[in-house]
C-alpha cells in the first residue's frame, strides 16, 4: 500500500505521490467523485432567497488533514473521533461518501507511521502521508493540503484540543460562500498564565508591526480547493500559514470554539519552537525591525552629536573638564551593544533571503496510503 513519489510542476518544491493501485477510488490524489460530489460551494447572489439556496444540492468532498509528530499515544482516540464525525457528516448528506481523514507523519521517531498504516488498512476513510524527514508542523500541514484532492480541506492538530464539534458549522459557512473559515478560540482559560500572556502579546505585536493575522487563531481552519490553489502561488520557504492565508483575500468567516486540554502525550510546541515560529512570523511579514534599526541609528547619531557639542563646550568654556574612564567606556559599551543588536537583526533577514534563494523543496513525500 505504499509508493514512491514523483515531481510535478503543479506544486513546485514538493514531491507528490503516485496514486496507489489498491485505492484508486476515493483515495489520495484521485480525481474521481462519487454521485453528489462538487467542486465549488453555492454562493448566494444578491437578492436570492434562502429557499433558492436550499434547492442547490452540493455535496463537497471533505479532506481532514492532521499533521502528526510522535503522536502514537493520542492517535487511536483521535482517529476514532474524527471517523465518527466524518460518518455523521456523510449520513447527514453534508459531505461526499469518499471524504477522508488524512494523517501526515512529519518524520516521527515513535510508532506513529506504523499506527497510521494499521488504521488505514482497517478503514478506507483513513489515509496517510509519510514525509521523508521531519520538516516541521507548517510544512507537514502544507503537504497534506497540497497533496490530497478534495473540494474542501480542513486542518486540525492531532491532539484534538480544537473542538471538532464546530466542523459542521464551518461547513455551513463554506456553503454560504466563505472560501476560508477560521476556527478562533473564544478564550484562553485552558492555557497557563505564561502561555496566555505570551500568545496575546504575540498577536498584539504582529498587529503593531502591520502583519495581518486573525486574533487567537492557530491552524484550525477550513479552506476551499480554490483557496488552496491560490495558496500555492506563495512560494515562501519560511512558512507562517496564519499570516499567509489572510493574504489570499477571498471571502472568509469565523467560527468560535472553546479549546480543551490535550488528550494524551505532551505538547509539540515547547517554548523554543514557539519563539522560532514567532521569529519567522515577524521577519516574514514585516520590515519594521529594519526600520527600527534606522530610527535607532538616527537617534544614536543625535545623542552622539549632542555629546560632542557638550564636550567641546565644557573644554572651552569651563574648568570642569576632568578626564575619566566613565565618559570613555560608557559610550563604547552603548554603541557596541547597539551595533551587535543591529547586526543580529540584519543577519536574521539575510538568513531568510539565503533560505528563499536556495529554493529547496519544502517537503519530500516518502510514502502514502
Amino acid at each position: 500500500m505504499t509508493s514512491t513519489g514523483r515531481s510535478t510542476s503543479r506544486n513546485p518544491g514538493a514531491i507528490l505521490p503516485i496514486e496507489p493501485q489498491s485505492r484508486k477510488k476515493g483515495g489520495i490524489a484521485s480525481d474521481r467523485r462519487r454521485l453528489g460530489g462538487a467542486t465549488s460551494p453555492p454562493v448566494q447572489a444578491e437578492g436570492s432567497s434562502a429557499g433558492q439556496l436550499d434547492q442547490i444540492k452540493v455535496i463537497p468532498r471533505l479532506g481532514i488533514v492532521v499533521p502528526c509528530f510522535n503522536e502514537e499515544e493520542v492517535l487511536p482516540e483521535t482517529s476514532r473521533r474524527l471517523v465518527e464525525l466524518l460518518e455523521t457528516l456523510m449520513v447527514d448528506g453534508r459531505v461526499a461518501n469518499d471524504s477522508q481523514v488524512v494523517f501526515i507523519d512529519d518524520g516521527s521517531r515513535d510508532g506513529t507511521w506504523e499506527l497510521i498504516e494499521s488504521l488505514a488498512s482497517a478503514d478506507h476513510r483513513i489515509g496517510g502521508i509519510k514525509l521523508s524527514r521531519n520538516r516541521g508542523h507548517q510544512n507537514a500541514l502544507l503537504a497534506g493540503l497540497y497533496t490530497y484532492d478534495a473540494d474542501v480541506l480542513l486542518s486540525v492538530d492531532a491532539d484534538l484540543q480544537d473542538d471538532i464539534g464546530v466542523i459542521p458549522e464551518m461547513l455551513q459557512a463554506y456553503a454560504r460562500g466563505a472560501q476560508v473559515v477560521y476556527g478562533v478560540r473564544n478564550d484562553r482559560s485552558s492555557d497557563g498564565l505564561f502561555k496566555r500572556a505570551t500568545a496575546q502579546g504575540f498577536y498584539r505585536l504582529m498587529s503593531a508591526l502591520g502583519a495581518e493575522s486573525v486574533y487567537n487563531h492557530a491552524d484550525f481552519r477550513l479552506m476551499s480547493r480554490r483557496a488552496v490553489d491560490a495558496l500555492k502561488s506563495f512560494r515562501e520557504v519560511n512558512l507562517f500559514l496564519r499570516g499567509l492565508v489572510p493574504l489570499i483575500g477571498f471571502s472568509s468567516a469565523i467560527v468560535y470554539y472553546t479549546r480543551s486540554e490535550r488528550l494524551a502525550g505532551e505538547s509539540k510546541y515547547p517554548l523554543r519552537k514557539m519563539l522560532a515560529l514567532a521569529l519567522d512570523a515577524v521577519t516574514s511579514f514585516s520590515v519594521a525591525p529594519l526600520r527600527l534599526i534606522t530610527a535607532m541609528g538616527f537617534l544614536v547619531f543625535l545623542l552622539s552629536a549632542g555629546m560632542v557639542l557638550w564636550t567641546v563646550w565644557v573644554k572651552l568654556f569651563t574648568d570642569r573638564a576632568v578626564p575619566g574612564w566613565a565618559s570613555t567606556l560608557l559610550p563604547i559599551y552603548l554603541l557596541g551593544g547597539i551595533q551587535i543588536l543591529c547586526i543580529g537583526v540584519l543577519g536574521e533577514y539575510l538568513g531568510k533571503v539565503y533560505q528563499e534563494t536556495k529554493a529547496r523543496p519544502r517537503y519530500i513525500i516518502e510514502k502514502h496510503i
